[in-house]
């Protein structure tokens, strides 16, 4: 007992006298401190005091699919800022593969009586993955926000960014500069910001008078890998410009046209989607569509902590309008 409250007073910055007027819920201590005692109580692995123990932690679970693809890690940054400036813990659920599940995190953080939780990417996102612990928020009564498209009847509110402008915004650059082999490297079938993006592109290649052939389609797995095999694909059919559903995909364009001798821009035009960090900095430097990741994720925590406050949020999804960057990887299309 001495132990546990020498490392909360510690973990607080407190005297262990007041964190055992926390526990045993005597008066004389702030709602902040009390509030940090019990914050520090979960953090540290402590079961809380039986009495204490119907009230919610004041943590909240940011669950991210990855932190390779630097588009996580500025999610993180801008949700754990704003978690924090309103007195909450951000606890940091990454999956690893072969590691902890999406699942298993979600049934940690139940464990942990988190005030809410926050998916930035994730299972919800495609349509044949398994579903059920989102279910098991849900009849928990757990305020969750979803950061980017998800299936249809989970029933959370959600910020996302418009998939159908970015890829309007890609396409009439590429076209503006004499493309007309315009492919596309998407994530997984069942991805619905991909599937967004692919019904976006079709939609403006009819207004055009044509269609988008099914050969300028390419999928794969969102790394920089993937999206080379991609791509190495559609150049052998005769694309000349790329729009991408990631950076790193887009990089594994760029990759791949410089493998078979192919020169970008020269000949080869590429336009990622997110622009996360050093994009700026690669050879070339991509010309990508960029997430307002700063007001998507205040967003989110704003609809979260509305909700933790009793407040009921539209399960509507708040649509974020994105900006093309031009940059070095895109110019005028070969001539024949």
């Amino acid at each position: 007992m001495t132990r546990r409250l020498a490392q909360v007073a510690r973990k607080v910055g407190v005297s262990e006298a007041t964190v055992s007027r926390v526990l045993n819920g005597k008066p004389g201590v702030s709602e902040a401190t009390r509030q940090a005692v019990l914050s520090a109580l979960d953090v540290l692995g402590y079961e809380r005091p039986t009495q204490l123990r119907g009230e919610r932690a004041r943590l909240v679970g940011l669950v991210l699919p990855e932190l390779q693809n630097p588009i996580f890690p500025a999610f993180a940054e801008v949700i754990g800022g704003a978690l924090a400036q309103l007195g909450l813990t951000p606890v940091l659920c990454t999956q690893t593969k072969g590691g902890v599940s999406e699942a298993d995190y979600v049934d940690l953080l139940l464990q942990q009586q988190v005030s809410g939780v926050v998916f930035a990417g994730g299972l919800y996102a495609q349509a044949d993955a398994p579903h059920e612990h989102y279910r098991r928020l849900a009849a928990r009564n757990i305020p969750v926000v979803l950061v980017n498209a998800a299936i249809e009847h989970l029933g959370f509110p959600g910020v996302s960014c418009d998939d159908t402008v970015a890829v309007e915004q890609g396409w009439r650059h590429l076209a503006s500069l004499g493309h007309e082999r315009i492919g596309l490297v998407l994530g997984p079938g069942d991805h619905v910001p991909s599937h967004r993006k692919l019904a976006a592109a079709r939609a403006l290649a009819a207004a055009s008078g044509a269609e988008l052939p099914e050969e300028h389609v390419a999928r794969a797995m969102f790394s920089l890998e993937g999206g080379q095999a991609a791509a190495s694909r559609l150049l052998d059919r005769g694309v000349t410009g790329f729009l991408c559903a990631s950076d790193p995909l887009a990089l594994g364009a760029v990759r791949a046209a410089r493998r078979k001798g192919l020169a970008v821009p020269a000949q080869v035009s590429v336009v990622g989607y997110d622009d996360s960090a050093f994009m700026n900095c690669t050879e070339p430097p991509l010309t990508t569509v960029r997430q307002p990741i700063e007001a998507m994720g205040r967003a989110a925590v704003e609809m979260l902590n509305a909700q933790i406050g009793g407040q009921s949020v539209p399960v509507e999804e708040l649509l974020f309008e994105p900006e093309l960057v031009v940059r070095g990887s895109t110019a005028q299309a070969p001539r024949a």
